[in-house]
């Protein structure tokens, strides 16, 4: 249910069940009207069957006036003379319209409908007939629908100025009706309908999700292939679009890039001169604390440019052990005195960028480290993907904090020290690289206190697991 539901709030669903209805309506209603069509034709060829029983037993009667009692009583194919208090019903415009196109007395003949009684056969005549191979049912038993039997008062006068009165007879017809439609056809025409109407939302479908797409890899990868500008004139002229958007967007990076590497350059001299000049403050403890706002400086810096290198990185994805980079990021931390523990890994082998995911294990290890004096890391791969779990024992987050964390330079430590506080770009700088190689980072309070980042790979690229050949 909830697949069908998925499929039908897409564009390709709605498409689908649009084109459904609509050809599937029009094919039913073409259907029907050419049925309706068919027996408008098939009941003007009956009228024309009657108007020449008719006209042939008349000229019989009108040409031969000597056997016309004779002939009357005889009857005809039929027909009958009508008797004497026989009611007359509506008048049959249809039948007269075809009589008074035909040349001799049945021009002037007037057409009533009349009881069926008029036209019974004689006794004879109601003798059931003998059984015919179908086990004794009757033609209206046998065939599946019937124009009903109908007895028809005509009044003409023949060509010696003899009135005469008849009973013509309609047998019952059988006919396939409006609404008799061949099950088979209908079932092929409803399948055909359903199979062209789920092409057509495809292909109608198709320049948009590749449109999609494009636009989820531009946000993992800047740098990616420009859409190619093919298929209708809208689709070309979103494809280019999107790709002039793109080169604004490499643009506008790489502008910030340049400035801030700029800056860093240039400021590397000024900064450099201060510095030699502070050396030569006589008071020790303004000297301190003005190489410590120094060197802030520069490390703010140097994050700012780190930052925007990290979006712009033109690395090469290759195959990464993570359970081996992960491994030596804590072994590490673990030689340079710090509490850090590798429980235990996926043996997954991804492609991704081996420095910026570096960096990104880096500082959410530090981070670690620093806020919750303790780190424990492991790996793990199941049906959602790959996962990577940071885990401290520190105070954790508020709810509110999770995300705005993310933000640049968001310190939640209140000092003004670099080595507790920072800059407020670790986070940021990690989740840029982590989107960049399709990941996600999250942050989670634990529930026996500290705090976990995640870092997940949805749908990631296997270069392959370990020890698998």
């Amino acid at each position: 249910m909830n697949r069908l539901r998925r499929f039908l709030s897409s564009m390709v669903g709605r498409l689908f069940v649009i084109l459904l209805l609509g050809m599937g309506v029009a094919a039913i209603g073409a259907t029907l009207l050419a049925s309706a069509k068919r027996q408008q034709e098939f009941e003007r060829q009956n009228l024309t069957r009657i108007a020449d029983r008719l006209q042939g037993y008349v000229n019989l009667l009108d040409s031969n006036p000597e056997l016309r009692e004779r002939l009357l009583a005889a009857g005809g194919p039929s027909v009958r003379p009508l008797v004497a208090d026989a009611r007359q019903g509506r008048a049959d415009a249809a039948l007269m319209g075809l009589l008074a196109a035909r040349p001799g007395a049945m021009a002037s003949a007037q057409v009533h409908f009349t009881s069926f009684r008029a036209c019974l056969p004689r006794m004879e005549d109601l003798l059931p007939p003998p059984a015919d191979g179908h086990r004794g049912k009757t033609r209206r038993e046998r065939d599946p629908a019937f124009i009903p039997p109908r007895c028809r008062a005509v009044h003409l006068t023949l060509s010696d100025g003899s009135p005469l009165a008849l009973a013509l007879e309609s047998p019952a017809v059988a006919h396939n009706g409006v609404l008799a439609v061949d099950p088979l056809f209908l079932t092929l025409l409803v399948l055909a309908i359903a199979v062209l109407a789920y092409v057509v939302a495809r292909m109608a479908s198709a320049p948009l999700q590749r449109l999609a797409s494009a636009a989820q890899q531009l946000g993992v990868d800047l740098h990616r292939e420009p859409m190619p500008v093919t298929g209708p004139l809208e689709v070309q002229r979103a494809a280019e679009a999107f790709n002039a958007m793109q080169q604004q967007l490499q643009r506008h990076l790489s502008e910030r890039t340049h400035m801030l590497a700029a800056i860093t350059h240039d400021l590397q001299t000024p900064v450099t001169r201060l510095r030699l000049r502070l050396e030569n403050v006589a008071d020790e403890t303004l000297r301190e604390r003005l190489v410590a706002d120094l060197a802030a400086m520069q490390a703010l810096i140097r994050e700012g440019l780190e930052l925007a290198r990290s979006a712009e990185s033109a690395e090469q994805r290759a195959p990464l052990d993570l359970d081996s980079l992960l491994e030596s990021l804590v072994e590490d931390a673990a030689e340079a005195g710090a509490d850090a523990a590798f429980e235990g890994g996926c043996g997954a082998v991804l492609m991704l960028r081996p420095l910026a995911m570096r960096r990104l294990f880096a500082n959410l290890l530090d981070n670690a480290l620093m806020y919750g004096q303790r780190a424990r890391v492991r790996a793990e791969r199941d049906g959602s993907g790959v996962r990577v779990r940071i885990s401290d024992d520190g105070p954790g987050l508020a709810e509110h904090e999770l995300l705005s964390v993310f933000d640049p330079f968001v310190r939640l430590e209140t000092s003004r020290s670099r080595q507790t506080g920072g800059a407020g770009l670790g986070l940021t700088i990690a989740r840029a690289l982590a989107e960049k190689d399709g990941a996600r980072v999250t942050l989670h309070n634990r529930e026996g206190g500290g705090l976990e980042a995640v870092v997940h790979w949805p749908s990631p690229v296997l270069a392959g697991l370990r020890g698998s050949g």
